[in-house]
């Protein structure tokens, strides 16, 4: 079998020369027909059908150190797979060598110091679940089956961005593997230009083994669930989502969406596949103030389902798991809005009723809080001046329902991208984004980002991602 070479090449990966990368590693060394192969070569959207020529699933940063040390020694290109959600399938590339780091999911909380410190394999259930028996959290999406490097390193959000900002914006710390396979510490005081790119600028510098989160007090009951309305209270529901998430308090953070109602237990049989508008809602202070910041969603209309109820916060991270499961093909556009406006709101109800398959998704999150009070440049992940984001969320089964799926997509997002601050999230760029995407998500830390990128990966062998070149200097 054959490898691909960073020049575009093929080499030819004998079994004497997978031999000698076993010897470097103690997790499984895995070659298409191999057990597990399959299975860690394969990401959550099914769009994204690669094949690795090997996969090593690291158990610890050595087998990382190993594995980056034999793909540089013989100039083959290198992928990373943590959680292997990215929609655009960044984890895997053909004939590459993969890191899984699957295997690393070891958390630990330090309660004194707030601190808990991740595995760079975790998901975000793990994190949540660990911090949780401490009553702390941190900022993390709202899938709780994603990758918290891939998130973090993107700059990441989630419901309690609004509180604490991005989740990048609460790493105290990193561990890398670099391109050389030297193990390096990046903070605020240890190589503080590549803690700053590692905060938004992507898996451009080399492999995060350990991420260590700041936590803060929370649950472990919070108030959080959903309620959704018929599709023809659209108009009412989406006012009411507007005005009341302009006044919330930053403990309150609100979701709306439209979509054909899913086969939820919560939801009566006779609404399934149904058009709705629902308001998903997640309060992370006092359950008290809880239910009183909540009471007019509640009290609204005539709701055909109500699941806003005080629960355990770890469970609020999972609600929208059933929602995205692996295996289904997935196309996004996003957008970084300024403001909810009244004609925004039109335009998601007229796109909303020509969504072609029933898992599909047009989605407003509420941000606006503690990230826009920091400068832009404190990282790269930039955009201090979204107040929300518009995710329109393709989702279907079938690859035969590809191309009216992608063409609903992208005329959704033509005709409400008019209402963008400019800027996009960028791991929410689909693979068929170009360079002009990437450069709206960074903005002005393209620059920098390419000065870092010199220091640390001048070859570029880190490449299979957002891609920034080194900077020629």
């Amino acid at each position: 079998m054959n490898a691909r070479t960073l020049d575009g090449g093929e080499f030819e990966l004998t079994k004497e020369r997978l031999d000698a990368l076993r010897l470097c590693v103690r997790g499984p060394v895995l070659v298409a027909g191999d057990a597990g192969y399959e299975d860690s070569r394969t990401v959550w959207n099914a769009m994204i059908d690669r094949h690795p020529a090997v996969i090593v699933r690291c158990i610890d940063t050595t087998d990382v150190i190993g594995a980056v040390k034999f793909a540089r020694e013989h100039k083959l290109l290198l992928c990373i797979k943590g959680g292997g959600h990215n929609i655009a399938g960044l984890a895997t590339a053909d004939g590459a060598v993969m890191l899984d780091l699957s295997p690393m999911r070891g958390v630990w909380v330090d309660k004194a110091q707030r601190i808990a410190r991740a595995q760079g394999g975790c998901l975000l259930g793990d994190v949540d679940r660990e911090t949780q028996l401490h009553g702390l959290a941190t900022v993390l999406g709202f899938v709780s089956l994603t990758g918290i490097a891939g998130l973090t390193l993107g700059g990441g959000f989630g419901f309690l961005t609004r509180r604490w900002g991005w989740t990048s914006d609460n790493v105290a710390g990193m561990d890398l593997v670099t391109a050389e396979g030297n193990l390096v510490r990046a903070s605020d005081k240890e190589n503080p230009d590549l803690f700053w790119g590692l905060r938004g600028g992507g898996g451009n510098f080399g492999v995060v083994t350990g991420i260590d989160y700041k936590v803060y007090p929370l649950g472990p009951e919070i108030v959080g669930g959903a309620v959704a309305w018929p599709a023809a209270d659209a108009p009412k529901v989406l006012e009411l989502y507007r005005t009341m998430s302009e006044q919330a308090p930053p403990e309150l953070t609100m979701v709306a969406f439209m979509r054909p109602a899913p086969p939820a237990p919560w939801l009566p049989k006779h609404v399934h596949g149904t058009p709705i508008v629902a308001i998903v809602a997640c309060h992370s202070g006092r359950v008290e103030d809880a239910e009183q910041a909540v009471a007019p969603i509640k009290n609204f209309g005539q709701p055909v389902g109500d699941i806003l109820i005080r629960r355990p916060y770890a469970q609020t991270q999972s609600l929208f798991d059933a929602t995205q499961p692996k295996g289904r093909r997935y196309y996004w556009k996003s957008e970084y809005l300024p403001r909810i406006d009244p004609a925004l709101c039109e335009g998601v109800i007229a796109r909303a009723a020509t969504i072609p398959s029933p898992h599909t998704t047009v989605i407003l999150f509420h941000l606006a809080g503690a990230l826009n009070k920091l400068p832009n440049e404190h990282s790269p992940v930039g955009n201090r001046d979204a107040a929300y984001v518009l995710n329109i969320g393709g989702c279907w089964d079938n690859k035969a329902d590809d191309e009216k799926n992608v063409t609903w997509g992208r005329d959704t997002w033509n005709a409400l991208k008019g209402f963008s601050t400019g800027g996009n999230y960028i791991n929410f760029l689909t693979e068929d984004e170009g360079p002009e995407r990437v450069a709206a998500a960074l903005g002005t830390a393209a620059a920098r980002l390419a000065k870092v990128k010199q220091q640390w990966d001048p070859e570029n062998v880190f490449r299979t991602n957002r891609n920034i070149k080194p900077a020629i200097i």
